[in-house]
């Protein structure tokens, strides 16, 4: 029997130092969050090492260890290749950003058939400290080109890296981010590398405050012409994705960086999504439902087709969702796993594996989640039970 974390009050706390940022994945499940997050084994995530070489904004060049998360479908490959990457930290709270792990959002890429190679970058998690290539300075003279020179670079030599795998196939490859991660994938489309077919900006953009200067980032007319400059050597085309309540750019500041990277030559699709929860700048993380199938769309058009939502199932005449005797898992987490989802709030899904693993999850996308933290345990997962219906297959 294998029981995985409630990560929802985890997430919750680092939302501040994380979503500038990164976003940690709200997990609803079953108990207090432990210091380490299981991996996710039905993905094989593990963590590499390369040897990176960048320089900041005054000209300082490091080679340094960079760690790469990998999480990949079974199989020999070669598969095709999504580098997804994170964003930045207040400097006070970047030491604490921990290692990247967009977990959900790579369980889907991985059943598309992706792998997903997630770099963490140099200045953050394990390399924080005397050297950030990143910095751009105060916001009335800042720098963009070499902070989005260096996290590009970063995106580059993951890919170098992802060449040198036998089950990698580099020669169609997709870059995706949210915030400055968002931003790193615009720089990486505009120096039109070889393989790249696409790129995905969640919430992408740079100098927001979303406690001091909530919707007034730091110099966005910059951004917009610097982003307008970069759009004539773009070649991929892009989904650019951006939540109305954003507490970091506001509504109206995407827009107009978009219009300058599409008048200077870029390709782009704009989509302006409703306001979820406090801070849209949590979109990836807190509305899968709204993005999943712009994503999916996308990708399609780029001719990856392979289903990978998660659907709700038809209800079934198994049991009455109350009677817990009926759920294929031990005694032990009927008692919690079981009951506390039947305490969770609307929409919710609880999922149970071959081997007497469970997850559930409640909220947004809650049948893609519940199976997600099931199938960390590397078992074969199936839903049972979502919102008020039993949805096990009745025997």
């Amino acid at each position: 029997m294998m029981r995985f974390p409630d990560l929802a009050s985890l997430a919750r706390s680092l939302a501040v130092a994380l979503l500038g940022v990164a976003c940690l994945l709200p997990a609803r499940g079953q108990t207090a969050a432990p210091a380490v997050e299981p991996l996710a084994r039905d993905m094989h995530e593990e963590v590499v090492r390369i040897k990176v070489t960048v320089s900041d904004m005054y000209g300082r060049l490091e080679t340094r260890a960079m760690p790469i998360t990998v999480y990949r479908p079974t199989g020999d490959g070669p598969f095709p290749l999504v580098v997804f990457n994170h964003g930045r930290a207040t400097v006070d709270r970047r030491a604490a950003q921990g290692r990247y792990r967009p977990e959900q959002a790579a369980r889907y890429l991985v059943a598309k058939g992706f792998v997903v190679l997630v770099p963490t970058r140099i200045g953050y998690w394990e390399t924080y400290g005397d050297f950030d290539p990143e910095q751009s300075g105060p916001c009335n003279a800042r720098r963009l080109e070499p902070m989005m020179t260096a996290a590009s670079d970063q995106v580059l030599a993951t890919v170098q890296y992802a060449s040198t795998q036998p089950y990698i196939d580099t020669t169609r490859w997709l870059v995706m981010g949210i915030s400055v991660g968002g931003l790193t994938s615009i720089g990486t489309v505009a120096r039109h590398p070889p393989g790249l077919l696409g790129g995905i900006n969640f919430s992408g953009g740079t100098g927001g405050d979303p406690v001091r200067t909530p919707a007034r980032p730091c110099s966005p007319a910059q951004v917009a012409r610097h982003w307008g400059e970069l759009a004539r050597h773009a070649k991929a085309p892009m989904l650019w994705l951006y939540w109305q309540n954003d507490k970091y750019w506001g509504e109206e500041i995407p827009r107009t960086w978009h219009r300058a990277w599409v008048d200077g030559g870029g390709q782009a699709e704009f989509v302006s999504l409703a306001p979820v929860g406090e801070d849209g700048h949590l979109g990836l993380v807190n509305d899968m439902q709204a993005w999943l199938p712009l994503v999916d769309a996308f990708l399609a058009r780029l001719g990856f087709d392979r289903p990978a939502i998660v659907g709700r199932p038809p209800a079934s005449r198994h049991a009455e969702l109350a009677d817990a005797s009926k759920v294929p898992i031990n005694a032990q987490s009927k008692a919690t796993g079981y009951a506390q989802f039947l305490q969770a709030r609307l929409p919710r899904a609880f999922a149970v594996g071959v081997r007497g693993a469970w997850g559930y999850a409640s909220g947004d996308y809650a049948v893609g989640k519940a199976l997600g933290y099931c199938q960390r345990s590397g078992q074969a997962c199936q839903l049972y039970a979502v919102d008020n219906d039993v949805v096990w297959p009745a025997r």
